[in-house]
């Protein structure tokens, strides 16, 4: 697949959970046009298309990003404050899956305009469930704005 297809960002350094998270989205036919990136530095490397992804377009943005808050180089929550801050990214739905119940984070989250915030189930049926619901909703019934011509 090349980077102008992608409509899943995965942003998660768990490798367990990024294979359940791939695995579940596969199920239901929705992890074809999947990009892992395993920190937040990459995330950001690739979404503005700079270091190892100065060759792909900024133009073909993801239809939905699925970040995880406790990562190595740069967290989940700085990622997002530079997604919602910047024009061409702002508009990406943004859903932290985290096993992080912090109260300080889910505000945190929320205040810098994530989408959604999802506590990973720890069984892995409700794991599975979870993702699957996530990428039906983000992809096949939220309406999103238009790309412009």
């Amino acid at each position: 697949m090349n980077n102008s297809e992608v409509e899943i960002l995965l942003v998660e350094d768990n490798m367990n959970d990024a294979e359940l998270t791939i695995r579940a989205l596969k199920k239901i036919n929705l992890a074809n046009k999947l990009i892992h990136l395993k920190d937040g530095a990459e995330a950001l490397d690739f979404l503005f298309a700079v270091g190892n992804y100065s060759e792909r377009s900024v133009s073909q943005m993801p239809r939905v990003i699925l970040l995880d808050i406790k990562m190595p180089k740069v967290d989940g929550i700085e990622v997002l404050r530079q997604i919602k801050a910047v024009e061409i990214t702002k508009n990406i739905p943004v859903v932290i899956m985290t096993s992080s119940k912090e109260q300080q984070d889910i505000i945190n989250s929320y205040h810098l305009g994530v989408n959604s915030y999802v506590v990973k189930p720890v069984e892995f049926e409700n794991f599975a469930k979870a993702v699957s619901e996530l990428g039906m909703y983000w992809l096949l019934i939220n309406e999103t704005i238009p790309k412009s011509k």
